[in-house]
């Protein structure tokens, strides 16, 4: 887990625009060059379809639990939606979407200003170099939707590579290959925030 820095509004954007060149192990872990391309695609495939009974069953169980965390009424929601959309992508592997509410969780919580000592911004902790390959504005990490596409389609990405193996894939997104600690806290949240959808559950992703 990343120690985050809590900005100001006009702080954040000040950081965030400053954090630009910053080389780091994190950094590092997202710019694999044909990882462009995936972040690309969800970005400007950004429109979600998805069965209305599925998504009442989802806001119902998820919306109580943000509360404390995020006050704010229609952020909360925002989050929620695009978290939704995002892992049910259509054309798309799924991610189970107790899974991302855990690693926003354990990166961020739930802060869409947060940014850590490695430069990662937003609730995802997206590294900032990543407006600039893609043909937008930093200051866009900040808001829920790039942020939770960009961070979804990497996960995505690592997924595949590492054979769905969770654990693995999450050391990947977080730049701590080869430690445990990271991977076995999402893992841990994810056990708070499954949903009706979560199958098969985060017990069955602890393989090292």
């Amino acid at each position: 887990m990343k120690r985050m820095l809590r900005p100001s509004l006009a702080g954040a954007l000040a950081l965030i625009l400053a954090l630009g060149p910053l080389a780091s192990a994190q950094a590092d872990q997202q710019r694999d060059p044909e990882l462009r391309d995936v972040v690309a695609r969800a970005i400007v495939e950004a429109e979600c379809f998805v069965d209305r009974y599925d998504s009442a069953v989802w806001y119902k169980l998820m919306e109580p639990r943000l509360r404390s965390r995020v006050p704010d009424q229609a952020e909360r929601l925002e989050i929620l939606k695009f978290v939704y959309c995002e892992t049910h992508r259509p054309g798309e592997a799924r991610l189970p979407p107790g899974l991302i509410m855990a690693l926003i969780d354990v990166e961020s919580r739930f802060d869409r200003w947060a940014v850590s000592s490695a430069g990662a911004v937003g609730l995802m902790q997206v590294m900032p170099f990543w407006p600039e390959q893609l043909g937008m504005r930093r200051y866009q990490l900040t808001r829920v939707g790039p942020n939770v596409q960009m961070g979804c389609a990497i996960l995505r990405f690592y997924l595949k590579q590492e054979r769905n193996n969770f654990a693995r894939a999450l050391a990947r997104y977080n730049g701590s290959t080869g430690r445990r600690s990271y991977s076995d806290a999402v893992l841990y949240r994810w056990s708070k925030w499954t949903g009706a959808d979560d199958l098969p559950g985060p017990a069955q992703h602890l393989s090292p």
